[in-house]
């Protein structure tokens, strides 16, 4: 019972950190730190990563009009299918390719050279700062690009380069990068933010898949209810987080998430250097 409370509290950590730019490995890695489960190594390395299929799965139920191509014509009673939607997944394929690449190719090496503390925090104090630059830079400035469906193909192939320093830079924040990128080159909030979203489900459906593999198909009993109620939580947290997020946006900047962000880079920095040592 203990071990499902605190893969709870890791889906209670990823559906919060998972939307918002603050990066949930940073948090995750600190919980670990407080909060360990009692499992294999190789366990807990693809429970980090699978997770996220709970926060993915609320984008997916949360966007389906939006990402479901396949509509019925209320005349006709016929199907068809929406070009909109087809150019949109055209843009977000395009976006994640770079990601998708440097994951399947250098996922392990990844693992064992940046997965730690030194670039995660120094990831979160600089993209933070990014944050702060940017938005100050900004104030006043119109975007160019308001809608989802009108983000072009350029400008998701920037978004997913940016992307890519999230995938090689733990601490980064996917969603951080992403949105900030967004941002930088002229796209509104809310569309960022729902490129954003969407591009998350192939990236983590892909993650998840790698990982799963590697570790096999064989759960004890304890794994799985471990990791299904990490994922479930996740899904439920994720739904009232995106919410949240998608209404902040229309008003405020993410200059707060940019001082959060400073501030605990200098706490994970303080614990492992000090601290921990």
């Amino acid at each position: 019972m203990i071990e499902l409370l605190k893969a709870a509290l890791f889906g209670i950590v990823e559906g919060i950190t998972e939307w918002l730019p603050v990066s949930s490995t940073g948090h995750m890695i600190l919980l670990d730190e407080f909060v360990s489960l009692r499992v294999s190594p190789l366990f807990l390395q693809m429970f980090m990563v699978v997770i996220q299929l709970g926060a993915i799965l609320a984008v997916i139920i949360m966007y389906w009009n939006t990402i479901w191509p396949i509509r019925k014509d209320r005349k006709t009673g016929k199907y068809r299918i929406d070009q909109d939607i087809i150019s949109l997944w055209g843009k977000v394929i395009a976006a994640c390719l770079p990601a998708a690449v440097v994951g399947i190719l250098a996922d392990d090496w990844l693992d064992v050279h940046f997965r730690n503390w030194v670039v995660v925090s120094i990831m979160l104090i600089l993209v933070g700062a990014a944050f702060i630059v940017i938005e100050n830079r900004n104030r006043g400035r119109k975007p160019v690009t308001r809608r989802l469906h009108d983000i072009s193909l350029r400008e998701a192939m920037i978004i997913g380069l940016f992307q890519l320093i999230a995938a090689i830079f733990p601490g980064t924040s996917r969603s951080g990068a992403t949105i900030l990128g967004g941002i930088m080159i002229g796209v509104s909030r809310p569309a960022a933010a729902q490129f954003t979203f969407i591009m998350a489900i192939p990236v983590m459906l892909g993650a998840s898949l790698i990982k799963i593999l590697k570790y096999g198909l064989f759960f004890s009993g304890m794994e799985l209810a471990i990791l299904l109620t990490g994922m479930i939580v996740a899904f439920l947290v994720s739904v009232l987080v995106i919410r949240f997020i998608m209404r902040y946006i229309k008003t405020h900047d993410f200059k707060i998430f940019g001082w959060y962000r400073i501030i605990l880079g200098i706490i994970v920095i303080i614990y492992f250097a000090i601290i921990r040592r």
